[in-house]
């Protein structure tokens, strides 16, 4: 079953192409000029299993808001189209990740439906040059972009790079689960008959 997608979006502020295999090994090639978002997306990839390409530019001499909501956006889109019909998916996924100190939840549902619950207090305003309050624009920009529900939650942290490496990471590993075809016999997981 090949489940690939690929998606460019170019605006007057950014352009960003992104190629999704949900069949993948965690396998990442990012590049973008926010080095800290290529961390986490390289994280995504490893921890999820799915392979991931990113090249993403824009207007970061304003800052970095634009590239990171539109990267949120365009993955989100990759993820939906890559999933097809969604037959035979698991549909839902959760974990509970910690990393040292911090500790995040995530829980997920391909649904079709957007939605972004985002409980996370970072103690830093910034990692590096990174403002945090983007990790809740990328997320919502996911969502948007996937047509799917999501639940995050920082549980516990004080080291901002930890806490938002984890709920990177929780992320990753809900998503694994709710992609990963356990159907064999292709039924789509929904009483309606469609996601």
């Amino acid at each position: 079953m090949g489940r690939k997608a690929r998606v460019e979006r170019k605006t007057g502020e950014t352009k960003i192409t992104v190629v999704l295999d949900l069949e993948g090994t965690g396998k990442a090639r990012i590049n973008t000029p926010v080095g800290f978002l290529n961390h986490m997306l390289s994280t995504l990839a490893r921890h999820s299993n799915v392979n991931l390409e990113v090249e993403a530019k824009g207007d970061v001499e304003v800052d970095f808001h634009h590239l990171v909501e539109d990267t949120g956006i365009v993955f989100g889109q990759t993820l939906y189209e890559a999933l097809g019909d969604k037959k035979g998916i698991g549909r839902f996924g959760e974990a509970l990740v910690p990393m040292d100190e911090a500790l995040a939840m995530a829980a997920l549902d391909l649904s079709g439906r957007e939605h972004l619950s985002f409980t996370a207090s970072f103690p830093a305003t910034k990692v590096g040059d990174f403002d945090t309050e983007l990790v809740q624009e990328f997320f919502y920009g996911l969502v948007r972009g996937g047509r799917f529900t999501l639940h995050l939650r920082l549980l516990d942290g004080n080291n901002t790079h930890h806490a938002i490496e984890a709920l990177f990471k929780a992320f990753a590993r809900a998503l694994g689960r709710a992609v990963k075809v356990v159907d064999t016999q292709g039924s789509v997981p929904s009483t309606k008959g469609v996601l």
